[in-house]
């Protein structure tokens, strides 16, 4: 009977090479604490809540290395007991138990690399289809189900800001609201060129067909954040929203497309159930792309990861998904692949994530190194 390795400490993983220093953290959230506490800081909402904001984070991060701590420590003690009684299903359950504290320990390693100055922040994800009709708008279908259960699968909300259905199956583009801790940090090295190849169930000869779609991730702004805007760079048009919503929304021009003119950035939103709602979230998210565009700026100024943040075009493709002649999704930057398509068409995407964060950060502090 094999009983389970011994894993490293999870505190031991997190505290290595400079990710996460656990006697800094602890004094650091002491800190934030006494802030918290102190009446005069709310006399500055704005930064009441940013020092809100990062006790939680932190109180989270040092909550989730105490618990793994435990989990590890009570998985240890379970292979012992299993390993000296000779029960092999009690045994398998201890492998189980420390597998999962092994796989959350890495991704809250990860997670601790999310230092980008908008990483944690709530994420707007756009998806749109390319060239190909009814093919691609399924594609892009298939792509706005995937990540909407990503999310769902991690805890986070999912609001549908803005949708255009295709003429026959899927959708032209659509707009969610991803909305939870590190949203932002996760998805955006997602954004780029996705590319599909697959027997179509649209075609009747059944021949293989490739299809393309493009996702787009911007931050969601905090108010501290500014951004100008000059309104004269901004044309508005209305039109009537399609699509669930009751009586109302499709018998007014309650849906609002705003254009900034100057970096032809385009959004729309018809969620809500008047102009005006719609217009103010439709603001919000040109406010996001346009800080998007900003991050951009900057990291290629740093030669960091130049490929992965130009403009997206189809010359961009980050990751294939072929289903038909054989299973495969690869991402093109990693190199990352896997033959389990299908749990990848449902939402799981840690790995290919997770890879692309890791190569991310590498870059970024190589292009410091001379």
């Amino acid at each position: 009977m094999s009983r389970p390795r011994r894993p490293t400490s999870s505190r031991a993983s997190l505290c290595s090479g400079g990710v996460f220093d656990w006697d800094v953290a602890v004094r650091k959230l002491d800190e934030l604490n006494a802030r918290v506490e102190d009446p005069s800081l709310w006399d500055n909402p704005d930064e009441a809540q940013a020092v809100s904001r990062d006790r939680s984070r932190l109180e989270s991060q040092i909550n989730a290395v105490k618990e793994m701590e435990q989990g590890l420590e009570d998985g240890v003690m379970l292979a012992d007991m299993a390993d000296e009684e000779g029960d092999e299903a009690t045994l398998e359950e201890a492998r189980a138990s420390l597998k999962a504290i092994k796989d959350r320990a890495a991704r809250a390693e990860l997670e601790a690399l999310l230092s980008g100055e908008a990483d944690g922040n709530d994420a707007y994800l756009e998806v749109n289809s390319g060239a190909g009709g009814t093919e691609s708008n399924d594609w892009a279908g298939m792509l706005l189900r995937m990540y909407s259960r990503w999310a769902k699968a991690h805890g986070y909300e999912v609001e549908v800001e803005a949708e255009e259905g295709g003429e026959q199956a899927g959708i032209k583009s659509a707009t969610i609201l991803i909305k939870g801790p590190n949203a932002y940090g996760w998805l955006k090295s997602e954004s780029g060129v996705h590319r599909l190849v697959r027997i179509s169930p649209y075609d009747a000869a059944a021949k293989r067909h490739t299809s393309f779609a493009s996702i787009g991730v911007s931050p969601v702004v905090d108010d501290a954040i500014e951004i100008d805007i000059n309104p004269a760079d901004v044309r508005t048009d209305t039109y009537r929203a399609s699509g669930a919503g009751g009586q109302h929304i499709n018998k007014t021009d309650s849906a609002v497309r705003l254009t900034h003119v100057p970096t032809n950035t385009v959004v729309a939103c018809q969620a809500g159930r008047s102009q005006h709602q719609n217009r103010e979230q439709a603001w919000k998210m040109l406010r996001a792309r346009l800080y998007e565009l900003e991050l951009q700026k900057r990291e290629a100024a740093a030669q960091a990861l130049a490929d992965a943040k130009t403009d997206i075009g189809w010359g961009h493709q980050i990751r294939s998904y072929v289903l038909q002649p054989y299973q495969m999704v690869k991402d093109l930057r990693t190199n990352v692949e896997t033959s389990d398509t299908q749990g990848v068409l449902d939402g799981d995407l840690d790995q290919f994530m997770g890879a692309a964060l890791a190569a991310r950060v590498g870059e970024t502090r190589g292009s410091t190194v001379e």
